[in-house]
């Protein structure tokens, strides 16, 4: 039985590339890369991201994702990618574009990891100039938006370096790690990109 079947067109089926990375939906056939990935970076994604479930790196746990990511994107409220390096298929990481408000927002918020392997070496950087056209471009979002512990200088610097503007602080804005923290925020308009 499938679980995460993609249209072969529209939104759903977006799958940017470039430079090198393959951005695409996550399927249950990348389980055992994204498990071993995050298991590998846990100390190193911990102080950045939400407590994970405890059955979060298991079969189950992955399958369940990927449930709830079909959904979202069915109800265009989330699109997931997993970031992949086309010379040899290995994952680097993943972004979500999530709590996509269309009317007049036209609005989504990006959020991004990296397997601790592949940190520092530009990659994020390069995914999310792969990524931001078809936001704005196939997707129609007038607006994306980020948001930063401001210890976490390396995301600063990939948001900075593809063109986000710093829009202010919101004082304990996501609970991180098991505590509210507060967070940089960030945004980009359609008119300001520069592809």
């Amino acid at each position: 039985m499938a679980l995460f079947r993609l249209p072969s067109s529209g939104p759903a089926a977006l799958m940017p590339r470039g430079h090198g990375l393959l951005l695409r939906a996550p399927q249950m056939s990348d389980y055992p890369q994204w498990a071993h990935l995050r298991e590998f970076s846990r100390a190193y994604l911990t102080p950045w991201e939400p407590i994970w479930p405890s059955d979060d790196l298991t079969r189950p746990g992955f399958r369940r994702r990927l449930r709830r990511y079909s959904e979202d994107i069915a109800g265009d409220r989330s699109y997931p990618f997993i970031i992949f390096r086309e010379s040899d298929g290995v994952m680097i990481g993943g972004i979500t574009l999530a709590n996509v408000r269309r009317g007049i927002v036209q609005a989504g918020t990006i959020g991004y990891w990296v397997g601790q392997p592949h940190a520092h070496r530009g990659y994020m950087t390069t995914a999310l100039r792969v990524l931001l056209p078809s936001l704005f471009g196939e997707l129609n979002l007038h607006r994306i938006e980020a948001a930063c512990i401001p210890t976490n200088a390396p995301s600063i610097r990939v948001l900075e370096k593809c063109g986000f503007s710093r829009e202010g602080l919101a004082r304990r804005y996501l609970c991180i790690n098991g505590i509210w923290q507060d967070h940089l925020l960030f945004g980009l308009l359609h008119e300001d990109f520069r592809g």
